[in-house]
């Protein structure tokens, strides 16, 4: 049996981060709250600042929780608007790093938000266990307040 020097084992991990990532993003594009339930481990390491007049950013940290924000984003948002580019995709053993911009608009009043987003995910045993979120929260939040 040939013995996997560090290289391979390194580019081995890397591989898994990046098919389960693909995976999450085809989840999120299809909609599929199921299939981001098992990508999700049972406990994740969430961050999204917390912003109260966001429906949909709160604090989580179980693998439903975390997989439920698409359904609650979905559900207050306008789905026709919705844009996401992801045009940096970078990953290093565990970590993987996606950077890009966002657009949408907001239901209840009818405004738009954009800017650019980075999200950091970490992989472990081919399940989500970090999700770090950084966005323009601000343009998000003005969206959601009724003038």
């Amino acid at each position: 049996m040939p013995v996997k020097s560090p290289e391979n084992l390194a580019s081995s991990v890397a591989d898994t981060t990046r098919h389960v990532v693909e995976e999450f993003l085809a989840a999120r594009m299809a909609g599929d709250a199921e299939r981001l339930v098992a990508l999700f481990a049972d406990e994740v390491d969430w961050l999204l600042a917390e912003n109260p007049a966001v429906p949909w950013i709160r604090p989580r940290s179980t693998g439903a929780e975390c997989a439920a924000q698409f359904t609650e984003l979905v559900e207050h948002t306008v789905a026709e608007d919705a844009r996401a580019c992801v045009d940096t995709f970078l990953v290093d053993g565990t970590n993987a790093v996606l950077m890009g911009h966002v657009s949408g608009t907001v239901r209840a009043t009818g405004k738009s938000f954009e800017g650019p987003f980075a999200l950091r995910l970490t992989v472990e045993g081919g399940r989500i266990t970090r999700h770090h979120l950084y966005e323009n929260s601000l343009a998000i939040a003005e969206a959601c307040t009724a003038s």
